[in-house]
């Protein structure tokens, strides 16, 4: 069963494996924790754990049957490269990635350091986008590690972010997405933030996406910066099929963007 996806820089979810713990202050008021909380509650037998860590091996051929193209969001519900997630179920899940070279796999992670460490024992085709989240300085160690994996495609989360990134580096990265914070007790994004490192992807020819400003309603505050949206991709050897290819393109904008893109 295909599973669409709300998350603006995807087209479907895949959660091989589910549930996650805290490591960061960007973990606090964690999304994928309250969904889990409703699934279970509606009874939903891949979470009658809540959000205890499972893999789920039921899932793990869904891509294989998915044959139009599409941007596929990696366990939007946990982290792949959780310790308690085997190496071996690790190797399973990139298995199929490989299987799958129709579609690009966005994996996004919190644990870079474990990716890393699995690095060699990976096959990273150009299909397999690898990412981490840093949502403040302090975890800017993130960065430098996401630049030793092998990934064709590496890019940033930068959600929530808490904080401003003044000495962020852009060097190895091919894709930015930044986005506040939303849900109850959400905590405020400046402009500023947002700006600063916008500006820096223009000036470094780094594609860049603008997810939302957040807050207790994000419907409301919504995913205008500077009078146009962000929808910027980046360019890959990976098949060329997802929906609205052209998209950004098209919007308008009080700068022109110097980054080679391909739209939502």
């Amino acid at each position: 069963m295909t599973t669409g996806s709300r998350i603006e820089w995807t087209e479907a979810t895949w959660n091989p494996v589910t549930g996650c713990t805290k490591v960061s202050e960007g973990c606090r008021h964690c999304y994928a924790e309250r969904m889990s909380r409703r699934l279970k509650a509606m009874g939903l037998e891949k979470y009658r754990d809540g959000f205890s860590v499972r893999v789920h091996r039921s899932v793990l051929a869904q891509p294989l049957r998915w044959r139009k193209p599409r941007r596929i969001f990696v366990n939007s519900m946990s982290d792949l490269f959780h310790d308690a997630v085997p190496a071996s179920f690790i190797r399973d899940v990139f298995r199929v990635m490989n299987e799958a070279p129709q579609h690009t796999f966005q994996v996004l992670t919190k644990r870079p350091e474990r990716a890393a460490a699995l690095d060699a024992e990976l096959c990273w085709t150009p299909n397999i986008w690898m990412g981490t989240s840093i949502e403040s300085p302090r975890w800017l160690s993130r960065l430098r590690i996401l630049r030793r994996i092998s990934a064709d495609t590496r890019f940033l989360s930068l959600e929530p972010l808490l904080e401003p990134l003044p000495d962020l580096s852009l060097d190895g990265i091919h894709w930015v997405i930044v986005g506040g914070e939303s849900g109850p007790g959400a905590r405020p994004m400046e402009p500023g933030w947002v700006r600063e490192i916008r500006d820096q992807c223009l000036d470094d020819g780094v594609p860049f996406f603008f997810k939302q400003w957040g807050g207790v309603s994000k419907k409301r505050t919504g995913r205008v910066l500077d009078g146009r949206l962000w929808d910027e991709f980046p360019r890959t050897s990976a098949p060329e099929s997802h929906s609205g290819s052209q998209r950004s393109a098209l919007r308008p904008a009080s700068r022109s963007p110097r980054a080679e893109i391909q739209g939502a």
